[in-house]
C-alpha cells in the first residue's frame, strides 16, 4: 500500500511538473496554487504524522492547499488585471489631455479677426 501511494505521489508530481512546463508564463493563479500545494502538503504531512499517516496527510493537505492557493491567486490576478486596465485608461486620458493642450495652443496662436 505504501509503495502504491509513493508511486501515485511520484507520478502526480512528475505530471504536474511536465504540465507546468507546457504553457507560457506562470500566472498568479498558478503560483498561488503551487505555493498552496507545497504549504498544504508540508502542514498536512506534519498533522498526518501525528496520527501515523504522514503520506495521506501530505496528499490531503496538498489538494486543499492547492485549491485555497488557487482561489487566493485568482483574486490577486483579478486585482492585477484591474490595475492594469486602470493604468491603460490613465495613459489614454493623459494622451487626450496632451492633444487638447496642443489644440488650445494652436487656437491661441491663431490671429483674431
Amino acid at each position: 500500500m505504501i509503495k502504491l501511494s509513493k508511486l501515485i505521489l511520484s507520478l502526480s508530481l512528475v505530471s504536474t511538473l511536465a504540465a507546468g512546463c507546457a504553457g507560457g508564463a506562470i500566472t498568479t493563479r498558478e503560483k498561488g496554487a503551487g505555493i498552496g500545494a507545497l504549504g498544504g502538503a508540508s502542514i498536512g504531512g506534519l498533522i498526518g504524522s501525528a496520527v501515523h499517516r504522514p503520506l495521506a496527510g501530505a496528499m490531503i493537505g496538498a489538494v486543499l492547499g492547492a485549491g485555497t492557493g488557487g482561489l487566493i491567486g485568482d483574486q490577486i490576478q483579478g486585482r492585477e488585471n484591474q490595475a492594469s486596465d486602470q493604468d491603460q485608461q490613465i495613459l489614454r486620458n493623459d494622451q487626450e489631455i496632451l492633444r487638447q493642450r496642443r489644440d488650445l495652443e494652436e487656437l491661441r496662436r491663431r490671429p483674431e479677426y
